[in-house]
């Protein structure tokens, strides 16, 4: 430990990363915050099943119970197994887009990525009749990786700029949202249903396949975030100074991005475009570790999974037996945080707030 860092070095590969010391304690808090909402979430329902049940079922302990078995693990396990990794992959990809763009109000859903997989997967399901509802994620993702593209494409002039990302992805956002609109008013009744619920963000009726398949891009996606902190820090710098330290600028902007926009991608593709994640945890994380990435990514993760997951317990919550999309939940709690993030950022433009 120095000054209050954490160093991490490998002996084998050349690596090294350096955590604020609070970083550990702050990081076992939220799993074990993660893991009480996990096991609310588990019990809770029209079958209700106590925390005991849930910890004893979960331990094989006793005899059991097949009822038990069968509503935790093909029913709910997957719900907020799958609400949790989307709130980490979510967090994760908006850290990573306000670091590169140095932009504290930017998000996944901000820059165009999270509109353009809603276009995709609306189409689908309005303009496919007879698609199987497994289709949605694929096109999603699509979509998110094409409308990425075409961000990057028509910001770049020689080279990358932040500000042209920021800009660019904000005209695509509304013009895709604008169209996804549009496709949703020629759609029949049912359709135009689907759709709506799709757009608001929801893990319900999730499955095992679902989270297979974003447990596998996690497992890449995460690790490679961690790895490319050192260079995100810089990056964040701004691109005067990374130069000046003598880093490349282009190249690890374009890696970082990708990284961030895969994961981003992915989320949205499992559960819909779910917002606001992206742009608060963040914020909280930094209030709690401080700017450095290799402590600032796992605790935003944290912060991201507890808040889906805690959205989607509300949502079933509040009305039950009806229940409130969780994208609906967090963009309640969001919108009034970001018309906070904003006067703050103007206080500071003013000289209002040193």
């Amino acid at each position: 430990m120095r000054d209050g860092w954490l160093i991490l070095r490998s002996q084998r590969l050349p690596l090294s990363l350096r955590l604020d010391r609070r970083a550990p304690l702050t990081i076992v808090t939220l799993l074990a915050l993660s893991l009480l909402v996990f096991i609310v979430s588990i019990g809770h329902g029209e079958y209700p099943i106590s925390a005991v049940d849930v910890v004893s079922t979960f331990l094989g302990l006793g005899s059991g119970n097949d009822d038990y078995r069968l509503v935790i693990f093909e029913f709910r396990l997957p719900r907020v197994l799958l609400a949790l990794m989307v709130g980490a992959a979510l967090a994760v990809a908006g850290t990573i887009v306000q670091g590169v763009t140095r932009n504290p109000l930017a998000a996944p859903e901000i820059i165009g990525v999270s509109s353009g997989a809603g276009l995709a997967a609306v189409s689908l399901i309005v303009l496919v009749p007879g698609s199987s509802v497994m289709l949605v994620p694929p096109a999603a993702l699509v979509g998110a990786t094409l409308a990425f593209a075409l961000i990057y494409g028509l910001a770049w002039r020689g080279g990358d700029s932040p500000l042209r990302l920021i800009l660019i992805g904000i005209g695509l956002a509304s013009v895709t949202s604008a169209l996804t609109t549009l496709v949703v008013t020629f759609a029949d009744f049912y359709r135009a249903g689907q759709a709506l619920l799709w757009l608001t963000g929801s893990v319900y009726g999730r499955s095992w396949e679902h989270v297979r398949a974003l447990t596998l891009w996690l497992a890449l996606l995460l690790p490679a975030a961690l790895l490319l902190a050192p260079q995100l820090n810089v990056l964040s710098l701004g691109d005067e100074i990374a130069r000046g330290l003598g880093s490349r600028v282009t190249a690890p902007r374009l890696l970082v991005l990708l990284v961030g926009v895969g994961l981003a991608a992915a989320a949205v593709a499992s559960a819909g475009p779910i917002g606001f994640v992206g742009l608060m945890a963040p914020h909280l994380a930094r209030r709690l570790v401080g700017p450095a990435h290799e402590g600032l990514l796992p605790v935003a993760a944290a912060i991201g999974a507890l808040l889906v997951a805690s959205a989607d317990l509300v949502g079933r919550s509040l009305f039950a037996p009806i229940e409130v999309p969780c994208g609906v939940v967090t963009a309640i709690i969001g919108a009034p945080y970001f018309l906070y993030l904003l006067a703050r950022t103007r206080m500071r433009a003013s000289g209002g707030e040193t």
